[in-house]
């Protein structure tokens, strides 16, 4: 008889690019029935003399135990945090990203809480649930709110692949059309007896679909998975979602991994920077869903004000269908160009002030500004060069109406500023933020209260009485029955960012400012003019989506081809690009190398490609960061440093 043992097979949670695969050990027979897959254990790394965190993956017996294996060297946990499911996302995740598992697995599983856990296991939360009952007149609400848009109740039926353009409405609670969709939408799933994950931008839209929820579903069967929970809180809530009984998850960018069982993921707003993953392996959740629902098969719902070209071109490949309301909403959008903008540079045109003033005398008026603060950007006042810091060379501004000028970037005082172009030692601003335009409308505006809006001063809500609000872009508060009057201000100034992405983020920011105005009120986009202004005036922003992706196509610029970013030493970035060069990629596939501006030490280079050779370019590059790793062990370009580190699906491409 041969002799057998159990063996598991783990992932260790370590950042080395060369321990990212499966690693045999032995089970000890104190461990066997323990040792499951999804457990967290400890297991010896030899090379090292330490021990190391890990995952069990899969548990096997082997027959021959010949083999020289460690055996692990504790079970930690017995609850399986990580299913099969999630374990095998987490590989197609870092293996189209070329990073690491453990690192995607570091955003989803929540630190252990020992108390809370124990609690669960003995609960016994293991055991299957039982189902979810719906109320038949929230089913009710959800098939009306669903009705409102052509085709989308069968396409979620269908697990189909969707884009729908949200209808820009508020009700007479203020609270947007789109909460209500979304939460329609994860009522209808739910009733099928499957679960929902729905994946907003910020803690505020979270808010706002746990609002919409509220009286949709019961309240157990909703599962917050948010950043600014606290870690017991957090943990409760991952191992909720590791129960059979189907639960509808709402929170942001590391939601849209929930090891549930889906019928639907839904995301809002992908265009949203603050989607965009700020860790490796950096993949942004709207592809992370799309990896998903072709594993799943569950529906894959994207939804917006306003339709992102990463969108448009999985419309126009095919891969996901539009869905439009059946009875068309638009806004009312007034475009005061540059040319009727007063010639003494007032900021607000008469049309669009007479407009304010009109609407404050029945309620709330909604200002939208670029930059937040009094006066963000300070000019020599005789010459116009930009005002900088002597220590940092960030750029000057003014706190309040006097004060000294203060450095953007290290907050050091200017004390006895002087301009180095002129030498005049007088400032003037060159740009408003909030507070100053508060302020300047405060004295327009006798009598109305005035109230900002922006990351220093959150509002969660505005009343329905007479009031300014003047808010950055993204921080604007929804009003009880809606905003009378909306004014964008700034537009010319948003549009010169140096972005790729730039025109259809302005298009994204006054949509989504626009959506909170009451039904007819009057939008003022004030100084521009152009592709953008049409397209907002219009409400045809799958026709600007689709603009933009054909200028892009030529420049082989994202999403119309994936870029990489490859950053290491001279040596390092080079082996990067012959491991690359032997798939096969046209000539002007490489931008640069050329050396990073904040470390000339090292290089950067850009690297584009079709998405067909992403998965040969991909093995390309993963294998030159292992290559660069294991060469440096054996005193290949010694350095205490990382030499080589690669990005992939980069937004934004810059040298």
């Amino acid at each position: 008889m041969p002799v057998t043992r159990s063996i598991v097979r783990v992932l260790l949670d370590s950042p080395l690019p060369q321990l990212d695969r499966l690693f045999d050990y032995a089970v000890p027979a104190e461990f066997v029935e323990d040792a499951q897959p999804g457990v967290r254990v400890r297991v010896p790394l030899r090379s090292a003399g330490r021990m190391i965190d890990a995952y069990v993956v899969e548990v096997d017996i082997e027959e021959d135990d010949s083999r020289a294996l460690s055996e692990i060297d504790t079970v930690v946990s017995a609850a399986p945090v990580l299913p099969p499911s999630l374990a095998s996302l987490a590989r197609r995740v870092a293996d189209r990203s070329a990073g690491r598992a453990s690192d995607v697995l570091r955003l989803v599983i929540p630190k252990r809480q020992v108390r809370v856990e124990k609690a669960w296991l003995a609960a016994g939360s293991l055991q299957a649930s039982a189902p979810v009952d719906v109320a038949p007149q929230a089913q009710g609400r959800a098939v009306a709110v669903l009705g409102e848009y052509e085709g989308l109740a069968d396409a979620l039926r269908a697990r189909s692949r969707i884009a729908v353009e949200a209808i820009p409405r508020v009700n007479e609670a203020g609270d947007p059309e789109w909460a209500e969709l979304l939460a329609a939408a994860a009522s209808a799933t739910l009733s099928d007896g499957a679960s929902a994950i729905l994946v907003v931008p910020d803690y505020r839209d979270i808010e706002r679909v746990m609002a919409a929820l509220s009286g949709l579903v019961p309240e157990d069967a909703i599962v917050r998975l948010d950043a600014k929970q606290s870690g017991p809180l957090r943990y409760r809530a991952f191992l909720r979602t590791l129960e059979d009984s189907p639960c509808i998850v709402v929170g942001n960018r590391s939601a849209v991994y929930a090891p549930v069982t889906a019928g639907l993921v839904a995301l809002w707003d992908d265009g949203d920077n603050l989607l965009a993953e700020p860790l490796a392996p950096y993949v942004h959740p709207r592809d992370v869903a799309l990896l998903r629902q072709e594993r799943e098969g569950s529906a894959l719902m994207f939804a917006g004000h306003t339709r992102t070209t990463d969108v448009e071109r999985l419309i126009a490949t095919g891969w996901v269908q539009p869905i439009t309301a059946t009875r068309r909403v638009l806004p009312r959008v007034i475009l005061d160009p540059p040319q009727e903008i007063d010639q003494r540079g007032q900021r607000l045109p008469s049309r669009a002030f007479l407009a304010a003033r009109e609407a404050t005398a029945a309620g709330p008026v909604l200002v939208q500004v670029a930059r937040p603060g009094f006066a963000p950007t300070l000019v020599c006042g005789q010459c116009r060069v930009p005002a900088r810091c002597r220590a940092c060379g960030g750029p000057l501004g003014a706190r309040h109406r006097g004060a000294a000028p203060v450095c953007g970037w290290c907050a050091r005082t200017a004390h006895a500023w002087t301009c180095t172009s002129c030498g005049s030692d007088k400032v003037r601003m060159a740009a408003s933020g909030t507070e100053r335009t508060a302020d300047e409308l405060g004295r327009a505006f006798p009598g109305v209260r005035v109230i900002v809006a922006d990351g220093n001063h959150p509002v969660e809500s505005v009343a329905d009485r007479p009031s300014l609000v003047v808010a950055t872009r993204g921080a604007e508060p929804p009003a009880v029955g809606g905003y009378r009057a909306v004014v964008l201000l700034d537009g010319a100034r948003m549009l010169q960012a140096p972005e790729l992405r730039i025109g259809e983020s302005c298009l994204r920011w006054w949509s989504n400012a626009a959506a909170l105005a009451a039904p007819g009120a009057p939008i003022h986009l004030v100084g521009v003019d152009g592709p953008v202004a049409k397209a907002l005036a219009t409400w045809n922003h799958g026709a600007y989506a689709r603009t933009e992706l054909a200028a892009r196509a030529p420049l082989h610029m994202p999403p119309t081809a994936r870029v990489a970013q490859i950053d290491g030493t001279v040596a390092g970035v080079q082996r990067a690009l012959e491991a690359v060069a032997e798939v096969g990629l046209p000539a002007d596939a490489v931008l640069g190398p050329i050396p990073r501006e904040d470390e000339p030490e090292l290089q950067r280079a850009l690297l584009r490609f079709d998405y067909a050779a992403g998965t040969r370019v991909v093995a390309a590059l993963r294998a030159a960061v292992i290559a660069e790793a294991t060469g440096r062990r054996r005193g290949r370009g010694r350095t205490s440093r990382t030499t080589l580190s690669v990005r992939l699906d980069i937004t934004e491409p810059d040298l």
